[in-house]
């Protein structure tokens, strides 16, 4: 007689190994997360004119503008430069947090039975 409720296979066990294996990565997850957040990107624009710090949050920490930068007569470049630091800073940040994803991701694939 068959039982009822069970699966066939000890599907029970493998069951738990693919929870625990989930909540590991949970837990690997969001520790990588909160060290992505506080990891810095920087980038530069202008030849350097311009500096533009985030936080792996995609938080602006610090712009950091030179002299020479700053022409009253030119603001339309200073707006432009910032505007490329800040991108290409934000687009660091992003791809490392793409980075993790994929890293944790990949870790799952091989362990599901289906």
């Amino acid at each position: 007689m068959a039982k009822r409720g069970g699966f066939p296979g000890g599907m029970p066990g493998n069951m738990s190994n693919l929870m625990k294996q989930a909540q590991r990565m949970q837990r690997q997850m969001e520790e990588g997360q909160k060290e992505l957040e506080t990891k810095e990107f920087s980038a530069k624009a202008g030849g350097g004119a311009v500096e533009v710090v985030v936080t792996g949050k995609k938080e602006i920490v610090s712009v950091t503008l030179s002299e020479e930068a700053v022409d009253p007569d030119d603001i339309e470049t200073l707006q432009d430069m910032i505007m490329a630091a800040a991108n290409e800073a934000l687009r660091q940040a992003e791809e490392a947090n793409n980075e993790l994803m994929g890293k944790m991701a990949g870790g799952f694939g091989g362990g599901l039975p289906f």
